[in-house]
């Protein structure tokens, strides 16, 4: 059976793209002298059932809800052919990471939420023994099984692909996760990353493979310098392998499987999720569960969508700024003025959770829609809040997670009187 068509279409400028014609990462309206538009695309939506079956990896469990599984189908590819695929990718993770893709934990931390404080019940969502130990590989995982379709289909998107690098702008959980998934899929990586890069994270980049370009600032530049060097990379022709959907949509997509498997989670225990905290940097771990928890509450799945609460620290807090200054605008006219609302973070940023102290929420607009839709908020919390998230989870947990991947729980835990069922995701291995 024959997938229907796939097309991806801007939210800011309307643009759609054939994903087998045309690479569907960034908007091709994207970065003109004066646009001034939130350039970001997303893919159609056709499934009007969730998968069913009870298969261990997402990306074969939740395969209908992929646009790579759907344009495979749309080329004729088998159903066969993609499992094939997915495995064999898998495979050759186990061989670089030690661990492939599996459905991760999810369980209620009645001592946790005791000790910080939490009235309703906390479950927690634990992504450190994922691929490259965060969510990340979840994003990248997406881009490369697209890649991979292109050439198995012989489709003219994937015409000179071989010949193009990978690129991405990050010195950490991404940036690992990016070498493993690039070094499985044996395609050549560049990474873009800043001077104060931790050692560890340069030297196991280095033994994956992957090229390293140190970033400096350079003066009356606004903006993450790695970021733009990255993009620079990009217009000369190598392939955006970054999370953020602003520069490959593909990504966000990817990390939606994380979404589904809570969603599946907490229908299995007859629980009904009142609010999901998630800490927040670029914003694509935000935008991905707010469009997968969407998709699993119009198939079903959830009874109603869970308050999306994004975290931000004090040192960073661009998408907390955008939300004020939006005070009732519509997300249209978000999307037409960027630039009235996301700028760059002014003051270098500072935290002890430093994996979300990205100098723009990228992913800023999906972000605000998720939390305007499901009645949900922004947060700020400040240092000892993310000290103490990260203390507790460390005391009353079996989970090693970064304070950056432990930020969501200081966000819940400043709101101790909400009643209900809390969720958060602890995501980044302690190194």
């Amino acid at each position: 059976m024959r997938a229907g068509a796939v097309q991806f279409r801007c939210h800011g400028c309307g643009a759609t793209i054939d994903p087998a014609l045309a690479l569907p990462f960034c908007c091709p309206n994207a970065f003109a002298p004066g646009d001034d538009i939130d350039h970001v695309l997303a893919p159609s939506e056709e499934d009007r059932s969730f998968p069913a079956g009870a298969e261990s990896n997402p990306f074969v469990r939740y395969r209908r809800l992929l646009s790579p599984y759907r344009l495979a189908r749309k080329a004729e590819l088998s159903d066969a052919a993609w499992i094939d695929l997915v495995e064999s990718l898998d495979a050759a993770l186990a061989r670089v990471d030690g661990r492939g893709f599996r459905i991760t934990p999810m369980a209620e931390q009645a001592e946790l939420a005791k000790a910080m404080g939490i009235k309703g019940a906390l479950w927690v969502k634990d992504e450190t023994g994922n691929v490259s130990g965060s969510h990340k590989a979840r994003h990248l995982m997406g881009v490369m099984l697209y890649l991979r379709v292109l050439e198995m289909a012989k489709l003219p998107a994937g015409d000179g692909l071989r010949a193009r690098r990978l690129a991405i702008a990050s010195c950490g959980n991404a940036a690992l996760a990016a070498a493993v998934i690039a070094r499985a899929g044996e395609w050549p990586l560049d990474v873009f990353i800043p001077p104060d890069a931790e050692p560890a994270v340069k030297q196991r980049l280095l033994d994956l493979g992957a090229r390293i370009s140190v970033c400096e600032r350079r003066a009356g530049e606004a903006g993450d310098p790695c970021v733009l060097r990255c993009r620079e990379a990009v217009a000369r022709g190598a392939i955006p392998f970054g999370v953020q959907g602003t520069e490959n949509a593909l990504a966000v997509e990817g990390a939606r499987t994380l979404a589904f498997e809570m969603a599946e989670a907490f229908r299995a225990a007859a629980v009904a999720p009142d609010l999901v905290y998630v800490q927040v940097g670029g914003g694509a771990l935000a935008s991905a569960l707010a469009q997968g928890f969407a998709i699993a509450a119009r198939l079903g799945v959830l009874a109603k969508l869970p308050r999306l609460m994004a975290v931000q620290t004090a040192g960073c807090a661009p998408l907390e700024r955008a939300w004020r200054n939006l005070d009732g605008r519509s997300l249209e006219e978000a999307a037409r003025h960027r630039s009235r609302f996301m700028w760059p973070w002014e003051r270098r940023p500072v935290s002890l959770a430093s994996g979300i102290l990205d100098d723009e929420t990228y992913d800023w607009w999906a972000v605000v829609e998720g939390m305007r839709h499901s009645g949900g908020r922004p947060l700020v919390v400040d240092e000892q809040a993310i000290e103490r998230a990260w203390e507790a989870a460390r005391q009353h947990t079996e989970i090693h997670a970064s304070a950056t991947g432990t930020a969501g729980l200081a966000g819940a835990a400043s709101m101790p009187d909400e009643q209900g069922t809390i969720a958060v995701i602890f995501s980044g291995v302690e190194r």
